[in-house]
């Protein structure tokens, strides 16, 4: 059985055998674009009703219901580089080009502190726009209905008070706000400032007003910081006046207390250490020395003559020695006075020392005083320098200012005045056009909504619930415009999504039975143009891509649409071999771009159903059982 369900995909499944068929494959989220275009064509005329009702509602809301709004816009230019009228740096620098401070400016033209000054100025509170209680009463509206309902169930109506003046201007603020709107031009230093109100002159009379109060805010703001500037200068010099004297005063006062506190005489002191230093360290060298020899005689005295005559190298010893001998008074007296002599010296030397480290300690004091004198006095001169400079930049920043006071001008200048307002609100084109689309939407998905409840199977699992049956394998419709570019894109297009869904189908079929599977393989369906031919050569197709011989066989023998497919003309066909005026192998046909037999069908006169039931189709099954490895019968 070949069964097609309306669904994305047509479904194909054979009618021997379901109970051993795999399950059905899901279906994938392919949306069948003809058949939508189909449906919605076959509604049209709902959807163009649909239309028209939409575009008469939308006109009349908007030629008739929708109040007018008219939208005025006026230029304002950014001076970017202002006229130099003096070479004086100015105090008040002008607006950046940055895109932050631009976009700084656009709500700066848009704040309350100016919108309030455009209320007063303009007494929007005078105009039922900007002040609803200078409004009629709408006739249907929210509260008149709760009003009315309350009234029905005998409530009494609820009174709020009445809105104080400041309450209404606020209110009137907020209104000219949201009417406000403020846009750069871009890659330009133009503003442009745009009212939408219920009013042409209204419109263009706002943005006039709003763009003056802006660039006289400006001038406002740039007198207000030139002020502040002067004010804050001549505080801020009066105190640097006071701090430069006061530090001239202490210098002085430094350097006469100081002791000639300068380089050169740090220098000097320092040269002179140097010297002292190197005196210290002579002096220490000769007292080690003197103790050194006094602790060598006095070590040889107690040793013996013999080492004291060898260290102390004195000929008046050596003769007393050799006159009166080692061991006699003289000797021990001229040793001693030799010992006596040696500590002499050495306190010689520490006196020396002493004195000498004294002097250098004294030289290293009055060096460190002077020096930390000098670093004083060089601090104080740099900060007196510094404060002086300060002094005379502040000096001078206010004399640029005081005389820049009255050169100040706004960063603005008006480039263009609304004369007149252009309508806005209602669009009534874009309105039309958007309810047109609303109520093509809305009529197509009617229909596709009608469509989606009807009772037809839309997908292989509703198919298999119905009918009991399991859907083996679903093939896609084929992109082909012929039905002999078939083979050709069989053997174009493996990968194609068909050839992997012949492959499924293939597999299923060839699994329904492990222990025996099929060889003859019928392709049929309950109506026509259900692709049976279109499977049966696939699935030939695919078999002869396995290796295996193949006979393809035309059962319908009504239509016979072989010959649409195939190249080869037939010299005889199934009627032929039936009949037993051929043999099956003169009336077989190969298919070379197939890769398998065919055996065409024949027109006869005998009832299909009876000719398939008869012995001799039997046996020609049996019979080319035995040359083919499979049988498709279409």
């Amino acid at each position: 059985m070949n069964v097609q369900p309306v669904t994305r995909q047509p479904s194909i499944g054979p009618s021997m055998r379901q109970a051993a068929a795999q399950p059905a494959e899901p279906d994938d989220d392919e949306i069948d674009l003809l058949a939508l275009a189909g449906t919605l064509w076959r509604g049209k005329w709902w959807i163009a009703l649909a239309m028209a009702l939409f575009v008469a509602v939308a006109g009349y809301y908007a030629f008739a219901v929708a109040e007018p709004k008219y939208r005025a816009t006026s230029s304002l230019v950014l001076e970017v580089q202002g006229p130099n009228v003096v070479d004086l740096e100015q105090v008040v620098s002008g607006v950046s080009t940055e895109t932050s401070a631009l976009n700084t400016e656009l709500e700066v033209i848009r704040s309350r502190r100016l919108i309030a000054e455009l209320v007063d100025e303009l007494n929007l509170t005078d105009t039922p726009e900007f002040n609803p209680t200078l409004r009629e009463d709408p006739r249907w509206s929210v509260g008149a209905l709760i009003d009315r309902a309350r009234d029905a169930i005998g409530l009494p109506a609820e009174t709020a008070p009445p809105p104080t003046e400041e309450e209404i201007r606020r209110g009137a603020i907020g209104a000219a706000r949201q009417a406000i709107s403020v846009a750069q031009q871009r890659n330009t230093y133009i503003f442009e400032i745009s009212a939408t109100t219920g009013s042409r002159d209204l419109s263009a009379e706002m943005v006039n007003a709003l763009a003056r109060i802006y660039i006289e805010d400006q001038i406002a703001q740039k007198f207000e910081a030139t002020d502040q500037a002067v004010d804050w200068l001549s505080e801020r010099v009066r105190e640097l006046e006071v701090e430069l004297r006061a530090q001239e005063d202490a210098v002085k006062e430094l350097r006469a207390e100081s002791e000639a506190a300068t380089p050169e005489a740090v220098a000097a002191l320092t040269a002179q250490v140097r010297d002292q230093r190197d005196r210290v360290d002579r002096a220490e060298a000769a007292l080690a020395e003197a103790e050194a020899r006094r602790a060598a005689l006095v070590e040889a005295r107690e040793t013996g003559p013999e080492a004291l005559l060898s260290l102390a190298d004195d000929p008046l010893l050596e003769r007393i020695a050799e006159r009166e001998g080692p061991e006699s008074a003289a000797f021990a007296e001229r040793a001693a006075e030799l010992v006596d002599r040696a500590t002499a010296e050495r306190a010689r030397a520490a006196s020396q020392l002493a004195s000498l480290r004294d002097a250098l300690a004294s030289l290293e004091a009055r060096v460190e005083r002077q020096s930390g004198d000098l670093i004083q006095l060089q601090q104080m001169e740099r900060e007196l320098q510094a404060t002086r400079a300060l002094y005379e930049t502040f000096l001078s920043r206010l004399k640029e200012t005081t005389v820049s006071r009255g050169l100040q001008q706004a960063d603005s200048r008006l480039l263009e005045e609304a004369e007149g307002a252009r309508q806005v609100e209602p669009r009534r084109a874009r309105i039309l056009g958007l309810a047109g689309i609303l109520g093509l939407m809305v009529g197509a998905g009617l229909i596709l909504l009608r469509e989606a409840l009807r009772n037809h199977f839309r997908t292989a699992e509703d198919l298999e619930k119905r009918t009991g049956y399991t859907v083996i394998g679903q093939i896609p419709l084929m992109p082909i415009k012929a039905r002999d570019k078939l083979i050709d894109y069989l053997n174009d297009k493996p990968t194609s999504a068909a050839a992997e869904a012949i492959r499924n189908l293939r597999t299923s079929v060839l699994m329904s039975n492990v222990d025996a599977p099929p060889r003859v393989i019928m392709v049929t369906s309950s109506v026509p143009n259900e692709s049976k031919t279109s499977t049966a050569i696939a699935l030939a197709h695919n078999l002869v891509g396995l290796g295996k011989k193949v006979l393809l066989l035309e059962g319908d023998i009504r239509r016979r649409t072989f010959s649409q497919y195939l190249d080869h003309a037939p010299t005889g066909g199934l009627m032929a071999v039936l009949g037993e005026d051929k043999p099956l192998s003169e009336v077989i046909v190969h298919e070379p771009r197939l890769g398998a037999d065919v055996l065409m069908g024949e027109k006869t006169k005998v009832n299909a159903a009876d000719l398939f039931a008869s012995e001799k189709f039997h046996a020609l099954l049996e019979t080319a059982r035995e040359t083919y490895d499979y049988i498709i019968i279409d």
